[in-house]
């Protein structure tokens, strides 16, 4: 399907973009989220990737999915919009707020909790580490596309999903023995 629209917008169908802007808006919030953790910044890096897109659709290379093309605009863009944001700051000395948990949640968790709790913890991961563990145990995506969409082989993805969940595993540790003090 996606095919048949990319040819659209190629022929001069500027409306046949919204396709696009329905179908993959979502998850190209959620990537973006995931790796600038600032919602107002996150819908800056999704417009900037569709335009980004929209304006290099004529570079589109077939052989790999306009999904998994498209996904590694909108990693590349929270990339670089991260690392501009950690400049203004060193720049400007601010300094980011931990989030704060109600330890009293934390003891009797339900699902929802959890996945606060997962949610939180992935906030405190290195990007590249959240961003991973996101596509792959949350998008459910192999490691072959984990690997397409963050630039890296797959072999490095393996390496990097080990470090991530060690890393994971240490937050949530952290994150437990604050909640009983």
């Amino acid at each position: 399907m996606d095919e048949i629209y990319i040819q659209k917008v190629l022929d001069g169908d500027v409306q046949a973009f919204r396709y696009f802007l329905k179908e993959y808006k979502d998850m190209a919030y959620t990537l973006a989220i995931s790796v600038v953790k600032d919602e107002f910044v996150a819908q800056e890096v999704v417009q900037d990737a569709f335009l980004k897109a929209f304006g290099n659709l004529q570079h589109f290379n077939k052989q790999s999915t306009f999904r998994t093309w498209f996904y590694r605009i909108v990693i590349n863009e929270s990339l670089k919009r991260l690392k501009r944001l950690r400049n203004e700051k060193i720049i400007y000395g601010h300094e980011d707020e931990e989030a704060a948990i109600d330890n009293s949640m934390l003891l009797n968790m339900q699902k929802e909790e959890q996945l606060k709790m997962i949610n939180t913890a992935l906030d405190q991961l290195d990007p590249r580490e959240s961003l991973a563990l996101r596509l792959f145990y949350l998008e459910e995506q192999n490691t072959k596309t984990v690997s397409e969409l963050m630039g890296v082989s797959v072999a490095n993805i393996k390496v990097l999903l080990f470090r991530a969940r060690k890393s994971m595993l240490q937050v949530c540790n952290e994150l437990i023995k604050r909640s009983k003090r």
